[in-house]
């Protein structure tokens, strides 16, 4: 892995709790010793949400790409679905987000 910092932005919106998971994740991965500066970026409008190509709470964006993006959801104000090993939930697993963070490194 590069010795640099990545950058993180967590893009959410308050009406989705599982954002709160994706930033505990990341705080894991940080406290492991990664090298990750985190933003956290509210989007608050349908507007904001268009502008951003904001595809649902959670986003997570490594040094500007979406490692979780599915060209055909819809952008909006909405609470994101991530498919993971033990299904369906609201945020990518521990371990994603460490497979994400380490292949943008790469």
């Amino acid at each position: 892995m590069k010795e640099t910092t990545m950058n993180i932005v967590l893009q959410y919106f308050d009406g989705c709790p599982n954002w709160k998971d994706v930033d505990a994740h990341i705080q894991q991965l940080k406290s492991e010793g990664l090298g990750l500066n985190i933003t956290y970026q509210l989007i608050e409008t349908p507007e904001a949400a268009a502008e951003a190509g904001f595809r649902g709470s959670p986003t997570v964006v490594v040094d500007g790409v979406d490692p979780f993006a599915d060209p055909d959801a819809p952008v909006g104000l909405a609470c994101r679905v991530y498919r993971t090993d033990d299904g369906y939930a609201g945020s990518p697993s521990l371990q994603q987000l460490r497979d994400a963070v380490t292949a943008a490194s790469s």
